[in-house]
């Protein structure tokens, strides 16, 4: 029997200020930055854009699995998911700003509407099996890594709000260092930089060259998305 889990009411209200962010940052950009070049390799800002509003709909249906009790996956297919950012990416910033509203507001409506007892529940997310209470904090990290992403003056890793950065190294650091790409030694030498700047790195938003550490002994670390 599953254990019941309280309603994360904290990481849901940290969720939707972030939104609140993503939404002014959004609506300050000028049309034609939406067609220029992001922070991430082979995406402009409208593919991040499309990104965190057709995920915040990949995240309902998470949300409509751990209500249902029915299996509803992500997306489609991997596929699917790269074919939708791909086709939503050369829209209008208007048309994009209003995307990322009303698809924040659709999964906020979900999360409001979930049983207390449907936070315990476990859901199939695209990186495996979770539980529902880990949705809100998901939603969370797209919206906060992808803002800096967006490579706008005021989006930058330095503004990732402290318990964001705490939430995010220990289990990241810890993959890292189960798949061998990152060494315990390399790791304990990191251990007094800003972690907001460890973060950057680890994550793939950040070339290291301000951790202290010669670069030569850097792994190169690919940019989650």
């Amino acid at each position: 029997m599953t254990a019941l889990a309280p309603r994360p009411t904290e990481a849901l209200a940290s969720t939707a200020a972030a939104e609140e962010r993503l939404l002014r940052t959004v609506a300050r950009m000028r049309p034609e930055q939406v067609f220029e070049p992001s922070a991430l390799p082979g995406w402009t800002r409208g593919h991040v854009l499309t990104h965190l509003a057709r995920n915040a709909d990949a995240l309902i249906n998470l949300l409509t699995s751990a209500r249902t009790g029915a299996m509803v996956p992500m997306y489609a297919s991997p596929e699917a998911r790269d074919q939708e950012i791909a086709a939503g990416a050369a829209r209008p910033l208007p048309e994009q700003l209003e995307d990322l509203r009303t698809s924040g507001q659709r999964l906020a409506g979900a999360a409001a509407a979930l049983p207390d007892a449907a936070w315990a529940a476990e859901v199939h997310h695209r990186l495996g099996p979770v539980r529902a209470d880990s949705v809100p904090p998901k939603r969370l990290a797209e919206i906060e890594y992808h803002l800096v992403d967006l490579a706008l003056d005021d989006c930058t890793p330095a503004r990732w709000p402290s318990g964001f950065v705490d939430a995010e190294l220990t289990p990241l650091t810890g993959r890292l260092l189960a798949s061998g790409v990152l060494g315990r030694e390399l790791l304990d030498r990191l251990a007094g930089v800003p972690r907001h700047a460890l973060l950057a790195w680890l994550s793939g938003r950040s070339d290291g060259s301000d951790l202290g550490v010669p670069a030569a002994d850097l792994p190169p670390l690919p940019a989650l998305r």
